[in-house]
C-alpha cells in the first residue's frame, strides 16, 4: 500500500492548537480567512515548512532567507520584518507549549481581494501571514520501509514558464505528479528535467549513491531545498564525495543506493523506483551515514539558535 512521506500519526493535542494569523492566536476551529484571500482565490503567495527541535526552528536563517526571496520575486509585501516574523513564530510555540516533535507552516499570501482577480493591484489592505504548528512527526516505519518512487510524466520545467525555485503557493503541477505516482501505487513521485535528467520528487529531493558518490541533480529545475543543501554540505565536511550533476533513469537503476531530503522527515531512504530494487539492505551504509551526520548538524544548529535566541531575547529586554 502506498505510503506518504508527510504521513503522521494523529496526535490528539492538535485538537486544540491555537495559530497565529496577523498578530492574533485562533484555536483552530476559529481560524479562518476570507474567500477573497490572493491564496484562496489564486494561489498568490509564498510558504515555508518548518521542523521544530527542543524549542527552536532549525534552519530559520535559511528559511527565512528563501521566504524573503521568494516575496521578493512576486513583489509581495509581507509587511513583517525578519525580527518581528521570529518573533511571532516564538510566541506561536509558546503560546501552544511546544517544544519537540513539531512542524509548521508559515503562510504568506498577498491578502484581501475587493474582487476574485489575478491582477495584484485587486488587493486591498495588506499580506495575511498564517503560522501553522503542529505536533507531528514522520512515521518511523515509513522511515524504515523506505520510499517507492514512480517516475511521472510531469515535468519540472523551464524557469519562463513557472520558475521551480519559487516555493510558491501554486503547486499543481507537483499536485498532478503526486496523483500519477500514487495512482501507479507508488509513494512519491520522480520527476524529470525538460531535457529528460533527473531533477527532484514531487515534495522532497532525490539523491542517488554510486560507489561512493553522492549524486543530486544540477539543482537548475527543483527548489532550493534547505535539507538538500544541508546534507551537501554535511558530505564536503565529512569528505564524501557528493556532486551536483546531470543525470539519467539509467544511472537511478544502476545505483547502489538512493534517498530523499526534506524538512518533515529529514533524510529516507528509497528502496525501489519504477519496480527497480535499488537495495535490499535499508538504510544502505552511506543512508545510514549521512543520516547521523545531518543528525549531529541538527543538534549544532538547535545549540547556535538557542544561543542566538537568548541574545535576542536579552536585547529586547534591555531595550524594554
Amino acid at each position: 500500500m502506498a505510503q506518504s512521506i508527510h504521513d503522521f500519526h494523529d496526535d490528539p493535542r492538535n485538537a486544540e492548537i491555537r495559530i497565529w494569523i496577523n498578530g492574533a492566536l485562533h484555536h483552530r476551529d476559529d481560524a479562518k480567512i476570507s474567500v477573497f484571500d490572493s491564496g484562496f482565490v489564486l494561489g498568490d503567495g509564498v510558504w515555508e515548512g518548518l521542523r521544530v527541535v527542543r524549542g527552536h526552528p532549525l534552519f530559520l536563517g535559511a528559511h527565512l532567507d528563501r521566504l524573503y526571496e521568494g516575496a521578493k520575486a512576486i513583489a509581495l509585501d509581507i509587511g513583517m520584518s525578519r525580527e518581528a516574523l521570529t518573533d511571532a513564530i516564538y510566541d506561536t510555540l509558546a503560546a501552544n507549549a511546544m517544544d519537540d516533535g513539531v512542524h509548521i507552516r508559515l503562510m504568506v499570501t498577498r491578502g484581501m481581494k475587493r474582487t476574485p482577480y489575478q491582477d495584484p493591484r485587486a488587493c486591498i489592505g495588506q499580506a495575511t501571514v498564517v503560522i501553522l504548528p503542529e505536533f507531528k512527526l514522520a512515521k518511523p516505519e515509513t522511515l524504515a520501509a523506505g520510499l517507492n518512487l514512480f517516475t511521472v510524466h510531469v515535468r519540472r520545467g523551464f524557469p519562463d514558464v513557472q520558475d521551480p525555485k519559487l516555493n510558491s503557493h501554486s503547486k499543481l503541477n507537483c499536485i498532478t505528479a503526486c496523483i500519477q505516482a500514487t495512482t501507479a501505487g507508488a509513494d512519491e513521485a520522480l520527476m524529470l528535467d525538460p531535457h529528460g535528467f533527473v531533477a527532484t520528487c514531487n515534495s522532497t529531493h532525490f539523491f542517488i549513491v554510486r560507489q561512493g558518490e553522492v549524486w543530486t541533480s544540477t539543482g537548475d529545475y527543483c527548489l532550493g531545498g534547505i535539507t538538500r543543501s544541508n546534507v551537501i554540505r554535511v558530505c564536503r565536511e565529512a569528505g564524501i564525495p557528493v556532486f551536483e550533476k546531470n543525470f539519467s533513469l539509467t544511472q537511478v537503476y544502476g545505483a547502489d543506493e538512493a534517498f530523499c531530503t526534506g524538512t518533515f522527515a529529514g533524510v529516507v531512504p528509497v528502496k525501489t523506483v519504477d519496480g527497480r530494487v535499488l537495495t535490499d539492505s535499508l538504510p544502505g551504509p552511506m543512508v545510514q551515514r549521512l543520516q547521523s551526520l545531518y543528525k549531529d548538524l541538527v543538534q549544532r544548529d538547535v545549540a547556535q539558535t538557542a544561543q542566538a535566541q537568548a541574545a535576542r531575547r536579552s536585547a529586547q529586554g534591555a531595550r524594554a
